[in-house]
C-alpha cells in the first residue's frame, strides 16, 4: 500500500464533526459504534469499517490492520511510561502502527518536540487518528499541563465537541497512512527535513510473522543511532503465529539490534513490553 502524508483541515472543528468522543485514562477517543454508522461512503473509500463489521473481524491482512480498536498491550506501554518514567520532552517519537494514536498523544503531552504517527490505514489516520490528536491536544489545554492540573480539569462529555483555543500542538504533528517500508521511503526521500526518531513506540504489530522483515528495516532506517524502540506485544498471537519470543530470535540472527525485556504482565494472556535500541 502506497505511504501518503494525511494533512491537518485549517478548520479543525471539521475533524471533530459527528465525531462522539469517549475517554479512557484521561484521554478522549473516537467512539467506534458510532464511526460504524456515520463512517461510509467517500469517508470510508478503502471500504474497512464495513468489512470488518460485515466479516465480524478485527483484523483483515492486506486490506484492514487492526487500527479500529484499542489493544491492551497499548494500555501496558502507557503504564510502563509511568513507571519507568519514560522522558519524551524535547524528543522526535514516531507511533508506529497508531490505530488511536494514544502512544503518540502522552508523547505529546509529555512535551515532544514532534509526534509522527502511522497506520497502514489512510481511513484509520483521518476518522480516529487526527480526530483523537485534535480532541486532545486543541481544547484541553488545561489536560496538557502537569498530572495536578488534569486532574482538576473535567472530563470530556461524550457529546460531539468543537476544537477551541490554540492549536500549537498540531503543528508538531504529523500524520502518515500506508505499508511501513512504504512511509519510511517517503520520510527519507522528502524535501521537507526530517531527523531520525529519539522514540518508537509501537503496540501489537508483530502478530504476523511475516511483516517482521518490513518492520525490522523500518525501525533500522527511522531510529536515531542513540534511539530507543519500546514495543508491546503479547506473548503469543493464537491463529497468526506471532509472538514477543519469535520476534526477539528474529532481531538476534539480524544482528542489528539489542533487546530487553523490561516488563512482564501475567494478567491473563501473557504480555510484554520490550525495548530495542542499536548495538
Amino acid at each position: 500500500k502506497p505511504a501518503k502524508e494525511h494533512t491537518v483541515p485549517e478548520d479543525v472543528n471539521k475533524v471533530l464533526e459527528n465525531k462522539v468522543m469517549e475517554t479512557v485514562l484521561d484521554l478522549s477517543y473516537v467512539k467506534f459504534s458510532v464511526l460504524e454508522n456515520t463512517c461510509s461512503g467517500d469517508t470510508d473509500r478503502e471500504g474497512i469499517v464495513s468489512k470488518s463489521v460485515s466479516s465480524h473481524s478485527d483484523l483483515i491482512p492486506g486490506v484492514y490492520e487492526g487500527g479500529l480498536k484499542i489493544w491492551e498491550c497499548t494500555f501496558d506501554l502507557m503504564g510502563y511510561f509511568s513507571e519507568a518514567e519514560i522522558e519524551f520532552t524535547n524528543k522526535t517519537v514516531l507511533d508506529l502502527g497508531c490505530g488511536a494514536g494514544l502512544l503518540g498523544i502522552v508523547a505529546l503531552r509529555g512535551k515532544a518536540d514532534r509526534v509522527h504517527f502511522q497506520d497502514y490505514n489512510s481511513t484509520v489516520i483521518d476518522e480516529i487518528t487526527l480526530p483523537n490528536v485534535v480532541a486532545n491536544c486543541i481544547n484541553e489545554g488545561r489536560r496538557m499541563g502537569s498530572g495536578k492540573d488534569r486532574k482538576a480539569s473535567k472530563p470530556p462529555s461524550k457529546r460531539a465537541r468543537k476544537a477551541e483555543g490554540s492549536p500549537d500542538m498540531l503543528n508538531r504533528c504529523r500524520f502518515f497512512s500506508g505499508e511501513w517500508s512504504q512511509v519510511s521511503q517517503l520520510l527519507l526521500s522528502s524535501n521537507k527535513p526530517f531527523s531520525k526518531y529519539d522514540i518508537i513506540l509501537t503496540s501489537e504489530t508483530i502478530y504476523n510473522p511475516d511483516y517482521y522483515s518490513a518492520l525490522h528495516d523500518t525501525l533500522a532506517e527511522l531510529l536515531d543511532k542513540n534511539g530507543c524502540v519500546y514495543l508491546a506485544s503479547k506473548v503469543h498471537y493464537f491463529g497468526v503465529g506471532g509472538g514477543i519470543y519469535l520476534f526477539e530470535k528474529f532481531i538476534e540472527k539480524k544482528n542489528v539490534f539489542r533487546t530487553s525485556m523490561v516488563k512482564t504482565i501475567d494478567q491473563g494472556l501473557q504480555r510484554c513490553i520490550m525495548e530495542i535500541a542499536f548495538k
